[in-house]
């Protein structure tokens, strides 16, 4: 069951019955140049339109989130900045635990945001990967075989959960749907 309405359906008593969690996956980097850090990897020509591509098609599917957290890597911000110039991306906050944890951590940091309805986190592989499998106890099944033949760069999990994102946990997520550059 797909709920039209991205947003999050408050109960009576004002929580929510159910939130969103977008886990997206930084676009194509180039390589690093000598003496470049990783963490300083830029997007190249392919990565940018997949990054503007995956806005589109967030947008044309109303994937809102009422928050975005992003790692501060140059690759995950330049990601951002693509999806938000074709989608909204709700209020925005940088972190560079999002380039530093493991899918734990992830987790955890998703789990203090957990007031947000909706939540897109543009981060990295392998956490990403590790996380939409690790959360996602059930789901569409076409979403669920995309996912399990990897995680590609531009990559967008949607994950529903019932109840707050403060109590997402292994195995508690529906895998609404996986886009891949590939799906576009």
């Amino acid at each position: 069951m797909a709920f039209a309405d991205p947003r999050p359906i408050a109960a009576k008593n004002g929580g929510v019955l159910a939130s969103r969690l977008f886990l997206l996956r930084h676009a194509k980097a180039g390589w690093a140049a000598p003496g470049m850090r990783d963490f300083d990897r830029p997007l190249d020509a392919s990565g940018i339109a997949d990054a503007e591509a995956m806005g589109v098609a967030m947008r044309a599917r109303g994937y809102v989130p009422d928050l975005t957290l992003c790692s501060n890597a140059t690759r995950a911000r330049e990601t951002l900045e693509g999806i938000a110039g074709n989608a909204d991306t709700g209020r925005v906050l940088f972190s560079d635990a999002l380039y530093s944890e493991d899918a734990t951590g992830y987790l955890s940091i998703i789990q203090g945001h957990g007031a947000a309805g909706s939540l897109l986190v543009i981060g990295h592989n392998p956490m990403m990967e590790d996380l939409a499998m690790a959360v996602s106890g059930s789901g569409d099944d076409n979403a669920r075989a995309t996912l399990n033949s990897g995680f590609p760069t531009s990559g967008v999990a949607v994950i529903r959960f019932e109840g707050s994102l403060a109590d997402a946990a292994p195995g508690r997520g529906y895998l609404e749907n996986f886009l891949t550059p590939a799906d576009l």
